[in-house]
């Protein structure tokens, strides 16, 4: 299921990471581990935010890719199921 993930890291703990470097090492792997269709970044809500729309195919998967964020940047972290618009073509056919 195409899902998009936000995490918002904690500032204090992210500036740490940038000085010390692990900062692009936590963004390398998480973007290794879930190969998204999209990655951005961003400030938002006040802090250093990241947003990846990948596939995610069990909810096992959860742990590993939430807890790394939450370990390294203590970030709040949001999963949500998303659609493209192909997506919502079919979606919205259904109902007829």
């Amino acid at each position: 299921m195409r899902m998009l993930l936000r995490a918002r890291m904690d500032t204090h703990t992210s500036n740490e990471a940038i000085r010390d470097g692990s900062m692009g090492e936590l963004i390398q792997q998480v973007v290794e581990q879930l190969k998204p269709e999209a990655a951005y970044f961003a400030a938002l809500d006040g802090g250093r935010s990241c947003l990846m729309v990948f596939d995610m195919q069990d909810p096992s998967q959860m742990p590993a890719i939430c807890e790394k964020f939450f370990l390294s940047a203590e970030a709040e972290v949001e999963l949500h199921p998303v659609m493209d618009l192909d997506d919502l073509k079919k979606g919205l056919a259904a109902l007829s």
